[in-house]
């Protein structure tokens, strides 16, 4: 079954409400901002205890876990650190411990990775992203197997009204048509552009799960279907006045929040998407560029680059 919500954080909120006071939620330190924000900002009031940990390895969901744990939230890939967690082994834990296991699929889509498959009860997925593809529509969705969860959700969908217009959902369908297509092409740039970037002499590292180098590139192998678009690295030299200078100077790749869609987009994460963890354990490093990497021609992105960095 799946659900449509007005908007990623929409359905984020809705699956927040399956929460009471004193429960409590383990949570991967390298998550989008804004589902930080609403758990630890906002959730937090309503008597929300949140826990975050390295998911990398599971042992320290395993650890995390109290008797009142009853949301595992998952990314993978991570936003922006593109780390790779193993759902199925995190999920086996959730499942263990009689918690709800949340995946955010919003990096891979549905396409790339499908993490019912591999254990999860939730799977999250911002429809505004690689789903509607076009970066011209605000949407939202989850998908599960229970149908005791849906109930649930479908009860918090309709007491809050978070859902999406006819014309919304119909720019989602469209972009749905062609998100197998797109998703080839974002991965094939994708893994070009970061292995150009890794052999570049003023790029410190990268973070690509489709690189060999990768440190989880053998879970991603497994559980992917090929490694999307999204991927992050540092610069040698000039810490975070030499990332906004290349993101300002880009010329294809516009300097914006957001990701997914068929243009190319260049951020600086702790000052744009992920400010609300500055100052905390899960703040990206603050000269961190991310990249959306589009559907153009290869060549032309590498150039821009190339240009940008001089």
């Amino acid at each position: 079954w799946g659900l449509a919500f007005a908007s990623g954080m929409a359905a984020t909120d809705a699956i927040a409400h399956l929460l009471s006071a004193g429960d409590h939620i383990v949570m991967g330190d390298d998550v989008y901002g804004g589902t930080y924000r609403l758990f630890s900002k906002v959730f937090s009031r309503a008597g929300v205890i949140m826990t975050a940990v390295d998911m990398r390895d599971p042992a320290n969901v395993k650890r995390a876990l109290t008797k009142k744990t009853k949301l595992v939230w998952i990314e993978s890939p991570t936003n922006p650190m593109l780390k790779i967690i193993d759902i199925a082994a995190v999920t086996e834990v959730a499942r263990k411990a009689k918690a709800t296991s949340v995946v955010d699929n919003t990096f891979a889509s549905p396409y790339l990775q499908q993490p019912l498959l591999l254990g999860a009860d939730l799977v999250l997925h911002s429809t505004t992203k690689y789903i509607g593809g076009h970066s011209d529509v605000v949407g939202g969705a989850i998908a599960g197997v229970s149908a005791d969860l849906r109930l649930r959700l479908a009860f918090i969908q309709n007491a809050a009204g978070g859902v999406p217009g006819p014309f919304d959902s119909w720019l989602v369908l469209r972009g749905a048509k062609t998100l197998a297509v797109r998703m080839e092409r974002h991965s094939a740039n994708g893994i070009a552009i970061a292995e150009w970037l890794s052999e570049h002499p003023l790029v410190r590292s990268v973070n690509y799960p489709g690189l060999v180098t990768h440190p989880q590139h053998a879970i991603a192998r497994s559980q992917m279907r090929s490694f999307g678009g999204m991927l992050s690295f540092e610069l040698r030299r000039g810490g975070v006045a030499a990332a906004n200078r290349l993101a300002e100077r880009t010329r294809i790749f516009a300097l914006a929040e957001s990701l997914g869609g068929v243009e190319s987009l260049i951020e600086v994460p702790l000052a744009m998407t992920h400010g609300s963890v500055k100052g905390t354990k899960l703040a990206p490093p603050a000269a961190l560029v991310r990249l959306s990497v589009g559907i153009e021609a290869v060549d032309d992105l590498i150039a821009d680059l190339a240009q940008a960095m001089g």
